[in-house]
């Protein structure tokens, strides 16, 4: 008697790959320590570049767009090694072989980048409160900064997933990624900076703000959605 062997369900292979990764991260914390090393640096060049500036500098201005460099610099970093074991072991091939939708690779490899950077950023984002902001007063609307931190790491992660995988086989990849996802997340990173700017600051909070936000929100639901479909061209290449 024939034994039929029923195919796991898009969500259960959703969770094996995110298990996958997770399990690995856990063990090796690869991607967490270098990403969070990095993140530490770049406070440090921050902190020597600001060193000189004078009493009359306002920090709270520039405060959303060094938090937004900061965390695309971070994620720059660990999205290179997004695919490192998966390229380096020949698991990426195996997991080819195996008849699952390419679009549930996608997204368990963009929850894994999206749940690793926002680690990143508990860490990082107090750390850059701590460093720069105790000798000012951000405004009361200050824990607002929250909303767009989460929109723009949404769409750093899954763009740069999509971005990761082209270049994860090519020469020079750390350029390369570099030269495609600056560019394609600028869009992004200018509204979330933007946003974070009036909620740190004060300003227009109910003008900018919601307008913001509301740019963010479209971006990261497109490029997804375009990430989403290409994504089987691009892991089949």
């Amino acid at each position: 008697m024939a034994v039929k062997i029923r195919r796991p369900s898009t969500f259960q292979q959703y969770r094996t790959l995110l298990a996958k990764d997770l399990r690995r991260e856990f063990r090796t914390k690869e991607m967490l320590t270098t990403m969070g090393i990095y993140a530490v640096l770049v406070l440090v060049v921050y902190g020597a570049a600001l060193a000189m500036t004078s009493s009359q500098f306002d920090i709270l201005q520039m405060s959303g767009g060094l938090i937004g460099a900061l965390i695309v610099f971070t994620s720059l970093l660990g999205l290179n090694r997004s695919f490192s074991h998966e390229r380096e072991n020949g698991c990426l091939e195996g997991i080819l072989l195996v008849p699952l939708d390419r679009s549930v690779l996608f997204l368990a490899k963009a929850t894994s980048n999206l749940l690793f950077l926002l680690a990143v950023e508990v860490i990082a984002v107090p750390l850059f409160f701590f460093f720069f902001l105790t000798t000012t007063a951000p405004a009361e609307s200050w824990p607002m900064i929250v909303l767009p931190l989460l929109m723009g790491t949404i769409g750093v992660a899954g763009i740069g997933t999509l971005l990761s995988t082209i270049t994860a086989s090519t020469r020079g990849k750390d350029v390369l990624l570099a030269v495609l996802f600056i560019p394609l997340i600028y869009p992004l990173l200018y509204a979330c900076v933007s946003a974070a700017t009036v909620v740190l600051a004060g300003g227009d909070i109910e003008g900018v703000y919601p307008y913001a936000l509301m740019m963010a929100g479209g971006y990261d639901l497109i490029m997804i959605l375009l990430s989403w479909v290409l994504y089987d061209y691009v892991i089949s290449a």
